[in-house]
């Protein structure tokens, strides 16, 4: 039982009103998360979602037997409102506002203060991930993860870096028991340089026209990999053919948009792949994760997740569909190989149980 325990919480509207969610985290001492959930309200105000949070906050941090309790909010009109600053006038709000202080009862201490929103990112990029998914999301971080050391992944990329930042959260939340120490972009100004710098990560700009050979080329990116230490590289985005050397064999991550090996090879990358899908009539589509070799597409098949094709779709919609299944596949596959459970047996992955 925690004598003390810290909670961050937060809740939007796109709209005011429009889909809301409400979220909440729970964490350690270290500063590290021990419980993460965000909930999908449907239609609701922005103060309907924010006090969603705080009672759902309350109930989950009752439940662990806490004596003393913090909660850190960015909304500043609840935190006067519940420490008696300002009065709830809303008849939404009544309600929520009243059963969180009958929680907050029966805590022996307690404290409501209001936090910057660039300090509460967990409980934010929660509340955007329920609205963009619009269900529930439920993070418990193994315990176990904690005994073992995290995988050192080298990530590449050529374009917005959204496998990256899928990753990035997952590692966040506790849920990837992995680092990152240095990203390569094989361009200079693409939105996945600027989105990793301001997660603080390491960013090498490595540009294939730079280098009077593929080998040369190649023989860089290992060097960066090498120093940085990598355990396993990750291509997220990645659209250079490079040379992977002995030492990285079965250490090189892709996903493809597509079930492999359908739809793969030298300029299936993208909409190319969905439009490719769609001309075929495919009634089902996904995601394929796989080493890679030096042919495009044709390394052995690590993960595969799938997607109806629906009526009406156009390369955009399906494109959507299928990256919904690409956050889940690649952090699936990267746990696999960081917990030792992949071998590869004449081409193909085998897990273990």
């Amino acid at each position: 039982m925690p004598d003390k325990t810290v909670v961050y919480i937060d809740g939007g509207s796109r709209g005011n009103p429009g889909p809301a969610a409400a979220a909440y985290c729970i964490k350690n001492p270290d500063g590290s998360v021990s419980e993460a959930k965000a909930f999908f309200l449907g239609r609701a105000t922005n103060n309907v979602a924010e006090y969603t949070a705080l009672v759902k906050a309350l109930e989950a941090a009752h439940q662990t037997g806490t004596k003393q309790l913090t909660v850190f909010s960015d909304s500043e009109l609840l935190v006067r409102q519940i420490n008696g600053q300002y009065k709830v006038k809303s008849e939404l709000i009544k309600p929520l506002f009243q059963k969180a202080c009958d929680i907050l009862e029966q805590f022996d201490q307690w404290k409501i203060r209001h936090v910057l929103r660039e300090k509460n990112k967990d409980a934010d990029r929660l509340v955007n991930k329920a609205l963009d998914l619009k269900q529930d999301i439920e993070n418990r971080p193994d315990p176990a993860m904690k005994k073992t050391k995290p995988v050192r992944l080298g990530v590449l990329i050529s374009g917005g870096g959204t496998t990256l930042m899928n990753i990035l959260d997952y590692i966040e939340d506790g849920r990837l028991n992995a680092s990152v120490p240095v990203v390569i972009s094989s361009r200079s100004s693409v939105a996945g340089v600027e989105r990793a710098k301001n997660a603080g990560l390491n960013v090498k700009i490595i540009r294939k026209k730079d280098f009077d050979d593929i080998d040369k080329f190649s023989k860089k990116i290992e060097k960066e990999l090498s120093e940085a230490k990598v355990d396993l590289v990750i291509q997220g985005g990645w659209l250079c053919l490079w040379k992977i050397p002995d030492r990285y064999e079965n250490r090189v991550m892709n996903i493809h948009p597509a079930l492999l090996p359908s739809f793969g090879g030298k300029g299936m990358w993208g909409h190319h792949v969905h439009e490719a899908v769609l001309k075929a009539g495919c009634k089902v589509s996904g995601c394929t994760v796989h080493f890679c070799t030096n042919e495009y597409d044709k390394g052995p098949i690590i993960v595969q997740r799938t997607c109806p094709v629906k009526e009406g779709d156009d390369p955009d919609t399906l494109a959507a569909r299928v990256f919904e299944q690409e956050c889940i596949a690649y952090p699936e596959a990267i746990r696999l190989f960081a917990s030792g459970q992949l071998s590869v047996q004449d081409g193909i992955v085998k897990i273990k149980a």
